[in-house]
């Protein structure tokens, strides 16, 4: 429910701040005071667009924030969730808009700030606003459908998540079909190339690795010569000479070690792991030098070798692995080209199959939806003739077409308010009291069904009187057992079938400002507004009496 109401500066309203309750409230006060006021700062909350023409005269900014009460299981506390709005659902939910003289505008949602759209987006769960030349959801063709299938219920869904489930796949394999008819002159040359590039990878017979060890080996054989000069030299020095005054100083220290054991010991030690280190190290570069290979043969094969690796990873990949794994991926690829006539018969036939089925659920859809829409002609005709419309007829119209993610059905309401007249579509209604009347009727059946916690209404009972004014009133305080609902009105059979009354009034200060003021009227002073809307500019004592009996009257129906 809509607990507060803040506005600031906006058109003749300075500063009000209102707070709501449960159930019906009506908003009364004279012609031009400000009452739709109120109601437009509710649409700017709920994403309606504003301009800077709406902010007070000699104010830079006005501002609106909306405090909503919500239950954790409210859809609209997922929506938030989709759109990345932080929001926990055991807390209030806070709505500020502001309007700046610049032509600019924002929003914020618990203190965080959201698009227009978004904001738009989640006002459409929260309330829904009805003037006579306002368009509401209900009067939207294309939601027709959604409103039948919810209207529907169990009996649908089961059967309506079947047919999306099976709609889904349908739509995958339609698609994938698609795309190999079109792709058919392009993917057999694709094909082509595909067996040529596995024709030359596969010739290739690479091996893992072998391009760093053909490297390795190509770097040895071509600087084998330096090598062997190298190491040849090197071994001779350390074998000759080297090797020959170690061994010839480690006989002279073991010879005297006995003299000063504890400094020459540790030497003789130190010098003999050394000599045996240089032997080891001498003997190595002997066999490496005798295994030094001079084969230009083998060295002209590697870079032979080479030269095609090199070739294959230009086109291919940076490495012998990476040439490899592009193989096995084209190979794949070519292999569903090549099954390209199987797969698309296997693909046609599931797509025959699954159409078929699809047709078959389709009916049944439209089967249960016809059913539905008789019992809410008749819910929908009960509750017009509640409201003084008793030979009304609706009807909801189903058309046939081709399948789509919902069935083959799209759906329209019609009404025909006169006999003898066909019915039809609901935006063609003429009489604003009807309109009025119809859209109240469609309310009283889908407010539990689309759990949009507030519904106003902005002169509702506009074109009714009488006992057609009276339905009305009746209608909107029963209406209120579900959801919040608030009314602008200048009828007294509606004012006091009211749970809270407010009253909007509008005053001049002493510097020559008009303000628009909003309070809840109590006791006494309810009393005297209703006598008022009963008795116009001269309230007398019969006109208060008979408000008093009113009042008296209305509470005792509320109550029955």
């Amino acid at each position: 429910m809509l607990r507060e109401l803040n506005i600031r500066n906006l058109a003749v309203i300075e500063n009000v701040s209102v707070t709501f309750h449960e159930g019906f409230h009506v908003l009364t006060g004279e012609t031009g005071a400000g009452k739709s006021i109120v109601i437009d700062a509710l649409a700017l909350a709920a994403g309606s667009r504003g301009s800077a023409e709406m902010i007070r005269h000699g104010s830079d900014r006005g501002s609106i924030e909306a405090l909503f009460d919500l239950p954790e299981g409210h859809p609209v506390w997922n929506v938030l969730e989709g759109l990345g709005v932080e929001a926990d659902a055991g807390e209030p939910l806070i709505i500020r808009r502001e309007l700046h003289a610049q032509g600019k505008s924002s929003a914020r949602i618990n203190g965080q700030n959201v698009t227009l759209t978004m904001l738009r987006e989640i006002g459409e769960y929260l309330v829904n606003l009805h003037g006579q030349h306002e368009h509401q959801s209900l009067l939207r063709t294309d939601r027709h459908l959604e409103w039948l299938d919810q209207f529907a219920g169990e009996a649908i869904e089961g059967e309506k998540s079947a047919y999306r489930e099976r709609y889904s796949e349908y739509q995958d394999i339609v698609k994938e079909r698609r795309e190999l008819e079109d792709k058919t002159r392009q993917g057999m040359q694709m094909l082509d190339l595909y067996r040529f590039q596995i024709e030359e990878i596969d010739a290739a017979r690479l091996k893992a690795g072998e391009d760093e060890t053909l490297a390795d080996e190509r770097r040895k054989l071509s600087h084998a010569e330096k090598l062997s000069d190298a190491v040849s030299e090197s071994y001779e020095l350390l074998y000759g000479k080297s090797l020959t005054a170690m061994s010839k100083a480690l006989a002279r220290l073991q010879d005297v070690t006995k003299v000063d054991p504890a400094v020459l010991g540790p030497l003789v030690e130190q010098l003999q792991s050394s000599y045996y280190a240089a032997e080891d190290a001498v003997y190595q570069l002997r066999d490496y030098r005798d295994n030094i290979e001079f084969n230009p043969e083998r060295l002209a094969q590697i870079e032979s070798r080479l030269d095609l690796l090199f070739g294959l990873r230009r086109k291919y990949g940076e490495t012998v692995e990476d040439i490899l794994a592009y193989r096995e991926k084209i190979h794949g690829e070519a292999s569903r080209l090549e099954n390209r006539d199987e797969r698309l018969r296997e693909l046609e036939a599931r797509e025959q199959a699954l159409h078929r089925e699809l047709a078959e659920r389709a009916e049944r859809l439209t089967a249960i939806r016809g059913q539905a829409g008789q019992v809410l002609s008749g819910a929908i005709e009960k509750e017009l003739a509640e409201l003084q419309m008793e030979r009304s007829v609706f009807e909801v119209k189903l058309v046939q077409g081709p399948l789509t993610a919902s069935g083959a059905d799209s759906a329209e309401f019609l009404l025909s308010t006169n006999p003898g007249e066909p019915p039809k579509p609901l935006a063609k209604i003429a009489s604003g009291g009807e309109m009025s009347r119809v859209m109240l009727a469609l309310k009283s059946i889908f407010a539990a069904i689309d759990r949009i916690p507030v519904l106003v209404f902005d002169e509702v009972d506009t074109g009714v009187s009488g006992r057609a004014a009276q339905a009305v009133a009746d209608k909107l305080s029963r209406l209120s057992r579900g959801c919040q609902v608030f009314s602008i009105t200048h009828l007294p059979q509606v004012a006091c079938m009211a749970d809270h009354q407010y009253e909007i009034r509008k005053s001049v200060s002493e510097e020559g400002r008009t303000a628009t003021s909003v309070r809840e009227l109590c006791g006494d002073e309810r009393v005297e507004e209703l006598a008022r809307l009963l008795g116009g500019v001269e309230v007398t004592v019969k006109t208060r009496h008979h408000a008093q009996e009113m009042l008296a009257l209305a509470e005792r129906q509320k109550n029955a």
